[in-house]
């Protein structure tokens, strides 16, 4: 579990990405803050493309960006989003994200802070996000 002082650490973290948030086209900037075992704290926004599918999302922007680095254990993300910034309700990972996420974290383990401000978040494990998840255990 989280103390309050790494909750309020990762949703200030996520806040902050949407500054570079990259969306021309949606308006709909998003910022993540996804917290490794090792206490490093590797940060995401989404990026958008003309070509719409190659758009990147926050979450996975983080998670990448710790996997190209040879990280491969993780404990919480926390994503906010809004138009043009403007946080006023959470903006849950979207299915392929959340793909992503069974693909490196143990599912009732890793947990996904949705926040619009420090004071106003919830908490979710994963498995809780993506109950039927399918992962590297169903391939053993």
């Amino acid at each position: 579990m989280l103390d309050e002082k790494m909750k309020e650490q990762l949703i200030t973290t996520a806040i902050e990405q949407l500054a570079f948030s990259y969306t021309p086209y949606s308006g709909f900037k998003v910022g993540a803050a996804l917290l490794a075992k090792n206490g490093t704290v590797y940060t995401g926004c989404n990026i958008e493309n003309a070509g719409y599918t190659p758009t990147n999302c926050a979450e996975r922007t983080a998670f990448f960006k710790a996997v190209s680095e040879g990280v491969r254990g993780f404990e919480a993300i926390c994503v906010v989003g809004g138009k043009d910034g403007v946080l006023t309700e959470y903006a849950p990972p979207c299915g392929v994200c959340r793909q992503v996420m069974m693909e490196f974290c143990k599912p009732d383990e890793f947990q996904v802070i949705l926040a619009v401000s420090t004071e106003k978040y919830d908490v979710f494990t994963l498995r809780e996000l993506l109950p039927l998840g399918f992962g590297p255990g169903n391939l053993e």
